[in-house]
């Protein structure tokens, strides 16, 4: 058990609730001044079926690396994953996806159910198909002829499903409306879960080289894939600053919203210990930091809006 539970990445779940944290409780906010109502039922299955896509993508990752040999190439026993170092077996991680991929399908039609049905039939069909996009992105990372991380593209798939579909498509869980400045904290997400994908490739550059997975940081090589992080990571609370802006908190003097830009300080100290580093094995702490900050984002942002505006 204690491989499958290693092997599931629990310090990647914080990222992946971010952006369900995020649309739900911006939804939160927006329907308590107008008068609506806001199901917790509907916020907790979409943290469930989070969970599931998350686990899903760890397993698939760790099963389509494991064989095409590109874990094997990987320097360190902290990198030794489930399927290269032969601890789970690939026909066991095969089956392990199939199952969680049945499990997110099960779990989104419950939680579309709930949100949608009887009222919003059109709306439950179109997010069912953003459901199964979502479960066949989570393994087409690595799975497959093609997968899509190794042609460099993983950047954009995180980009529209950590950020975009996951903040708005929660808020219109909600809400059943889409609203065109979601898409700043979306893309806010969006960016904060870009940088930590691209720490972890630039943390296995050389052994992505050796296995052919032409991620985008082994295309821009380590200098310029580090000043694309320093963008990635500077970028995200300019966008909730902007959004809260066009929210009308700065006219109506509710400084207190603005809580979430106490996060500027770590973020900055965060990003200079990034610029220090040399060896690329070095970066592997980073990751984790990236993802609780980008958790903390969302939960003060969350905050900031429900208990002081």
């Amino acid at each position: 058990m204690s491989d499958w539970i290693k092997a599931a990445r629990l310090r990647t779940l914080p990222l992946s609730l971010s952006g369900i944290i995020m649309g739900s409780f911006i939804a939160k906010w927006r329907l308590w001044g107008e008068g609506g109502t806001w199901d917790w039922k509907i916020f907790a299955l979409a943290l469930l079926v989070t969970l599931l896509y998350q686990v899903l993508s760890n397993y698939a990752n760790d099963y389509g690396d494991g064989v095409k040999g590109t874990d094997a190439k990987r320097i360190g026993e902290a990198e030794a994953r489930a399927v290269a170092s032969g601890k789970i077996t690939a026909k066991q991680m095969k089956n392990a996806v199939i199952i969680f991929s049945v499990l997110s399908f099960v779990a989104t039609v419950a939680l579309l159910y709930l949100a949608f049905i009887p009222d919003f039939m059109n709306e439950f069909y179109i997010f069912i198909g953003l459901g199964v996009a979502s479960i066949l992105a989570a393994i087409g990372y690595t799975v497959g002829k093609k997968p899509y991380g190794y042609m460099g593209l993983g950047d954009v798939f995180v980009f529209i499903f950590f950020g975009l579909v996951s903040v708005c498509g929660s808020y219109f869980l909600f809400t059943k409306t889409f609203s065109w400045d979601m898409l700043l904290p979306g893309a806010a997400v969006g960016m904060m879960s870009m940088a930590v994908l691209n720490l972890n490739n630039m943390r296995d550059i050389e052994s992505d080289r050796l296995s052919g997975k032409n991620s985008l940081a082994l295309r821009m090589g380590f200098r310029n894939a580090m000043i694309y992080e320093m963008v990635l990571l500077q970028f995200p609370l300019i966008l909730i600053l902007i959004f809260l802006a066009m929210n009308g908190f700065i006219q109506s003097k509710q400084y207190y919203v603005f809580i979430v830009m106490i996060l500027l300080l770590p973020l900055a100290k965060l990003r200079r210990k990034i610029m220090q580093v040399k060896e690329p094995k070095e970066l592997d702490p980073f990751l984790k930091q990236v993802g609780i900050i980008t958790f903390m984002m969302a939960v003060l942002t969350a905050f900031g809006l429900n208990f002081f505006s």
